[in-house]
């Protein structure tokens, strides 16, 4: 009887101490949207860094990925009155892959909404854009 109320008891303590903090796809989704609420801000620099860089880039080749950043902004300012803001729309993760797919929702100034796909990659516990 001893055994099994043990092995009861640890079973839920180990489901208790997984359960703290938030989910993997909480986190994915976190990350994305964070970079994505940069880009809004103009913090280019901040929304480039978000990126997966497995060694480091040239600072030449970092300009060029700031200067696609304003573009893309500016694109969306003529485009569609701006990007607003942005939501999560869902997340899946492969936890084994460390790797995830983050539906963002985007609200332009004109009103139009747009799903857009973020992959993301976990790299030392921290999502990253790939």
């Amino acid at each position: 009887m001893r055994k099994i109320l043990f092995l009861i008891l640890a079973t839920c303590a180990a489901c208790w101490s997984c359960s703290d903090g938030p989910i993997p796809e909480e986190r994915a989704a976190r990350a994305a949207k964070v970079y994505y609420d940069w880009l809004i801000q103009g913090k280019y620099e901040d929304f480039v860094d978000g990126r997966y860089q497995p060694e480091a880039i040239p600072p030449s080749y970092r300009q060029q990925l700031i200067a696609n950043a304003k573009m893309f902004v500016g694109e969306q300012q003529a485009a569609h009155k701006g990007l607003k803001k942005v939501r999560v729309g869902a997340a899946t993760v492969d936890t084994a892959r460390h790797v995830a797919n983050v539906f963002l929702i985007f609200v332009y100034g004109d009103s139009a909404t747009e799903e857009v796909l973020v992959p993301m990659i976990e790299h030392k516990d921290v999502w990253y854009m790939r």
